[in-house]
This record gives C-alpha cells, sequence and structure tokens, in this order.
C-alpha cells in the first residue's frame, strides 16, 4: 500500500492477499455467503447482462448468487442461468414489498439496480430496503438515478452498509455538482459525500476513488478495452460476489475493483483495446487472481 498523504493510498497486490486469500480443505458453499442480485425490466430485461453479473459474481468467491427479476422477463434470464438460483418479484404496489421481503431473505449483500425502470414500483422497492435490509447494499445503475430524485437523508437512517458504484455523470445527478467541478478536486469531493450520507463511494474513473468519507483507496488497474457495455455491470457482480463473504468495508471495495481492472488488463492481451468485450473479463477473473496472489498464469 503506498501511502499518498494522511488517510489517503493507492492500493498494491499484497494489500488484496487476506481477501483473496487460499480456502481450507473443509470448505463449503455456506460459509462464503449468499447474495443477490436484483435487475432487470420487461423493456430493458438484459437476460444475459445480469446472467453474466452474477456469473461475475460468482467467480468472485460467493457461496450462492441468487437473481432476483420482475416475474415478467423470468422465461428469458432462466436459459443463461446454471449454477445461480432465480426468484421473481410482482411489478406491482400491491405485492412488490412482500415479494423483495422473501427474495432477500438471510441474503447478507444486495446489489440493486442493473436494468430496472425507473418507475414508482422500483422506488417504493429501493426505499423499503434500504429502510429494511440488515446485510449490505450495492447500488448501481437505475437506482443510483431513482435515489438522485430522492431525499438523501435516507442513507443517514439505514441498518446496513450502503455502497454507491457511479461513474462521473452518476455522481454529478447525485452529488448536484457539475462535472467540471468533481474533476477539479476529486478525491474531496468524494470523501465529503461519502461521508456526509454515511456510504462507502466508489468513484468510477481511470483511477477509481473508494473512500468512506475518512479512509480513501486509489485504484490505478484496468485497460482501454474496457470501454464498453456491461463493464459497470461486471464491477458490481465482483463486488457484490466480495460482499458475500467479507466485511462492508473499503478494502473489499477496492480489492472488487483492482480485481476488476487486473482482469481486464488480462483480457485486453489476449483480445486488444477494440475486440473484448464485458464478458471477457469476467473470463479472465480467475488469472486475475492469480496473479494478484503472484502465482504463475
Amino acid at each position: 500500500m503506498i501511502k499518498i498523504e494522511e488517510n489517503l493510498f493507492e492500493i498494491e497486490n499484497k494489500d488484496l492477499l487476506d481477501i483473496l486469500k487460499e480456502r481450507p480443505i473443509d470448505s463449503h458453499k455456506g460459509m462464503f455467503g449468499t447474495v443477490g442480485i436484483i435487475g432487470g425490466s420487461i423493456n430493458y430485461s438484459g437476460a444475459i447482462k445480469l446472467a453474466n453479473m452474477s456469473f461475475a459474481t460468482l467467480r468472485s468467491g460467493v457461496g450462492i448468487a441468487r437473481v432476483i427479476v420482475p416475474e415478467k422477463i423470468a422465461f428469458s434470464i432462466m436459459p443463461y442461468l446454471l449454477e445461480q438460483t432465480l426468484f421473481t418479484i410482482r411489478e406491482d404496489e400491491d405485492y412488490i414489498i412482500d415479494d423483495i421481503e422473501k427474495a432477500t431473505k438471510n441474503l447478507k449483500a444486495i446489489a440493486i439496480g442493473m436494468g430496472l425502470e425507473e418507475s414508482q414500483e422500483n422506488e417504493l422497492m429501493l426505499k423499503y430496503i434500504l429502510e429494511n435490509f440488515k446485510g449490505s447494499i450495492l447500488i448501481d445503475a437505475s437506482c443510483l438515478n431513482i435515489l438522485s430524485k430522492t431525499d438523501l437523508k435516507i442513507l443517514n437512517n439505514v441498518k446496513s452498509k450502503v455502497i454507491l458504484t457511479p461513474h462521473l455523470k452518476e455522481f454529478e445527478r447525485l452529488s448536484k455538482i457539475s462535472i467540471e467541478d468533481i474533476k477539479k478536486e476529486p478525491i474531496k469531493i468524494a470523501k465529503d459525500f461519502a461521508n456526509k450520507h454515511n456510504v462507502i463511494l466508489l468513484l468510477k474513473g481511470p483511477t477509481t476513488i473508494i473512500t468512506d468519507g475518512i479512509t480513501t483507496y486509489l485504484v490505478k488497474r484496468g485497460a482501454p478495452g474496457m470501454a464498453t457495455a456491461g463493464s459497470g455491470d461486471v464491477l458490481s457482480g465482483i463486488l457484490i460476489g466480495l460482499l458475500g463473504y467479507n466485511n462492508p468495508d473499503c478494502m473489499t471495495v477496492a480489492t472488487g475493483a483492482y480485481l476488476a481492472g487486473v482482469a481486464g488488463e488480462l483480457a485486453q492481451k489476449k483480445y486488444t483495446d477494440i475486440a473484448m468485450k464485458a464478458s471477457d473479463t469476467i473470463e479472465n477473473i480467475p488469472l486475475a487472481i492469480k496473479y494478484i496472489r503472484n502465482e504463475k498464469i
């Protein structure tokens, strides 16, 4: 870990070794958590996208990945799920809360937002999860936009640890600060936001910033070939996988960003910066873990 200044560090390979350590011989899936991925809609079903994301989750070491989707798109995603489990919810104000309560029972962590519509029902669902879920909550994509239109004071009264993963435009909506101003002092603005709203913030960029308002980590891994549709979903998949069996803290989130970056670099080396796609990053997660462990690849 390279210390830049007080409470500001750049992550290195060796910092991840405890989280990505070898597992004992008597390991079983119950030791590594069950997580949920909530996403999809009739217009943006993203069946392959959600399947890829949940595959990234499993590649990151979680015990069980549960994909939670609106019942209208269940049949479109079923063919793409192999090791994952599936749970459906009804998109109706009269049923959605009961369904999401059952779907998230006994989960250690939830990722929500990928492919969801910005509807009143989904706003209700996000609000319920924030007010009631006691595990870790990773908010991405559409749910970042839903959150940006609500009173962010809700984040200060949650029962869980919340992780937000915006790119610059999404962070502009959340913070109400222009992209131009964010770029002038991104670390300070990210840190202030995380501290004010009691969250872990992962701000995507050439250098990824991860902060809880006190400690800040910088991750300088990744490749131009990752600038393609679905790469953000792969990152969220890796993060929620790690949150299934690790503490919901800055180091776990930084590990996810670093692992995704290294996997992307390895994918680009094989497929080039032009030809690689998001699923190539997933394919290279195992090699990235070997690389971080300093094993032969």
